[in-house]
Order: structure tokens, then sequence, then C-alpha cells
């Protein structure tokens, strides 16, 4: 039997950084998405959000791959947001941006990684998004196109 311990930080942002998840939409989107992704067999191990992004620490099982677990939690969530049952939750069409980050976590960090995500409406008091994501991007030696 494989042994499999793999935490990915994903982070993405909502099209064009619109501020879409409002307070109200806030907790009934993060339902459904953990309880989606359980039906899925995807474990998210932590996620928040702001109004414009969101931020996810899930644990990849042995057959799921980055860009799938991205796909199915993106796709699915903002097609649902979309249905006619929830337009009381959104103004305008909902969309993710296309691009994500996606960085590996050390079990040494995990718990540094948890409560950054759980703080995200104290981080965002002192730092934009764009602030945050450039930061992440230069830590783990991404280069913007």
């Amino acid at each position: 039997m494989p042994y499999t311990n793999v935490l990915i930080h994903y982070i993405w942002s909502t099209k064009n950084r619109e501020k879409s998840i409002t307070k109200k939409l806030k907790p009934v989107l993060l339902k459904h998405i953990k309880s989606n992704s359980i039906e899925k067999g995807i474990f998210i191990d932590t996620m928040n959000c702001a109004d414009d992004h969101i931020h996810l620490l899930v644990s990849l099982g042995r057959d799921q791959s980055v860009s799938k677990v991205a796909q199915l939690i993106k796709g699915e969530s903002a097609h649902w947001l979309n249905h006619a049952d929830n337009r009381e939750l959104i103004k305008n069409k909902f969309e993710w941006q296309d691009e994500y980050m996606a960085i590996s976590v050390s079990q040494s960090v995990a718990d540094k990684v948890r409560e950054y995500i759980q703080n995200q409406e104290e981080h965002h008091q002192a730092k934009t998004f764009q602030q945050e994501y450039d930061g992440f991007m230069k830590a783990n030696g991404f280069k913007n196109p």
C-alpha cells in the first residue's frame, strides 16, 4: 500500500480580481467547496477566502494531480454558484481566474501555513491581494510572464 503525504497550498483569485465574495457568500461558498471536495475524494486541510481570492491547503491523494484538483474545485464551485438556485448569493456571473498558484508545503511549516490561511482578514488589513501574490511569487521563485 502506498503512503503519501503531499501538502499543496493553492491560491487563486476571482476573475479580474473582482471583489465578488461577499460576507454573505463566503460561508456558503466555503461550505460548498468543502462538501463537494469530500464527495470527490479531495482532502482540504484548511481553507479561507477574502473578497477576491481563496487559499486552500490540500493533502493530495496518491492518484491526484495538482492541476486536476485545482480544476475540479474551481470549475465545480463556479458552476454551482452560477446555477439558478444560487443567484441570490451573487450579482453577476461568478468566475475564478484561469491561473492558480500551487506551492508544496513541508510538514515542518504546515502549522504556519494553516495559521496564515485562517487569518486572511487580518493579513489583508495591511496588504492587498496583489502585494500578497507578488510576495508568494518572489518567495517561491516564480517569474511573471
